[in-house]
């Protein structure tokens, strides 16, 4: 590609820079030029040379033309969220998922393996590495790869990209997560907590742009997300939604973080595999075969957990205010379970929060929630306006 030379003087970043001419297509939909030309507030041949930058980058496409009642029909624009693709990686304890994704958060391919418990983290990312070269070859999209997006457990500093592991992944903890990756691609590297992931997946699934929503996600542990302002929420250090380690009043279980009484150490999938040890589970999907076969046991001490989550759920709901709550993972996404987090939070929640409160329900996206959220959030990094028109000006 050409580079103009003195591209950074006739672009420079501010409200009508080429990046925030692709955001305001991006978030208003498909428009004419003149109705993108009145909505930014351009003149007509400033325009022209926005949209000649972005064409030049591909970053733009047709889909259309606007209905007329009699001469040219204008061209509706749009920007171009299917010529470019994000490879995602949702990493858990026990599982593997990588997938290719256009940047409309729309999966192309996945594949999903089990991973050892505590298989080495150098080991599942060179995996990860691997299977991407071969989703990207099988699809045929490995020329417009532009970035990559790993869900984790456990809190990630959204400056540094910096995760802190959950007890059940040691060895994950530190900047290694990017840096190791970020050193065998030349495209940007997000790392996410999973349970953001899963949220923003959500919140995309609805197409509602200023919902709130709360998304969380128990499988062998559990984690949360919060969705404001079409943004994930994640707190000064990346801690936002690190519900599984609140101490509950007159609980005394051991947790793996080395306190007791934490809200994981009695309702996770972890502890509800502890607590069915007897009857035959060793797994989450154990516990899960157990419930689906309605086993009196199971399906009480999935319940209790539910409960007990629910209870912790009803204080965020009143404090967050969502107006949409959803569960999500092996166990959050059971009947039973979603049945006791319901009982609970409209038993407890503040009564005009659950006025704003449409629906406790499983996730709608299933185990795809995270990966397309992830592609939502490399979307939004790609198509950022500071990124976009850095790339303009390179």
């Amino acid at each position: 590609m050409q580079v103009d030379v003195n591209a950074a003087d006739k672009f420079p970043t501010g409200p009508a820079s080429p990046g925030q001419v692709l955001e305001t297509l991006r978030r208003g939909g498909p428009m004419t030029r003149q109705e993108l030309q009145a909505r930014v507030g351009l003149s007509r041949a400033t325009m022209v040379e926005r949209l000649d930058a972005l064409g030049r980058l591909r970053l733009l496409r047709t889909v259309g033309h606007q209905a007329s009642s009699g001469g040219r029909r204008a061209e509706l624009l749009a920007a171009d969220e299917t010529g470019r693709c994000a490879v995602v990686a949702d990493i858990g304890v026990s599982h593997l998922t990588v997938a290719v994704a256009d940047l409309t958060a729309s999966v192309l391919t996945c594949r999903r393996e089990r991973v050892p418990t505590r298989q080495e983290p150098v080991t599942v990312l060179r995996r990860v590495l691997e299977l991407s070269r071969e989703l990207l070859e099988s699809t045929g999209r490995a020329d417009d790869f532009c970035a990559m997006a790993v869900g984790v457990p456990g809190q990630v500093d959204p400056t540094s990209g910096s995760n802190t592991a959950p007890p059940t992944m040691p060895g994950w903890s530190g900047t290694w997560v990017h840096d190791t990756l970020s050193a065998q691609l030349d495209v940007p590297v997000l790392v996410e907590n999973d349970a953001n992931a899963l949220a923003f997946g959500e919140h995309l699934a609805d197409g509602a742009p200023e919902t709130t929503l709360l998304g969380v996600k128990v499988a062998t542990g559990i984690g949360s997300g919060v969705v404001l302002g079409r943004r994930p929420y994640r707190g000064v250090t990346g801690s936002a939604g690190e519900i599984g380690h609140i101490k509950l009043a007159g609980h005394e279980e051991r947790c793996g973080c080395g306190r007791t009484g934490c809200l994981a150490a009695v309702a996770s999938g972890r502890a509800l595999v502890r607590r069915l040890r007897p009857s035959g589970a060793r797994t989450l999907l154990d516990v899960v075969r157990q419930v689906e076969q309605n086993r009196p046991e199971a399906v009480e001490l999935v319940a209790e957990a539910g409960r007990l989550l629910g209870g912790v759920l009803a204080t965020v709901v009143s404090i967050i205010n969502p107006q949409q709550l959803r569960l999500g993972g092996p166990i959050g996404a059971l009947p039973q379970f979603v049945d006791a987090v319901r009982e609970a939070v409209l038993d407890a929640a503040h009564p005009v929060a659950l006025l704003g409160l449409r629906g406790i329900s499983p996730a709608r996206l299933g185990d795809q929630a995270a990966l397309v959220g992830l592609a939502g959030l490399s979307a939004d990094a790609v198509f950022a306006p500071t990124a976009v028109d850095a790339l303009i000006t390179a």
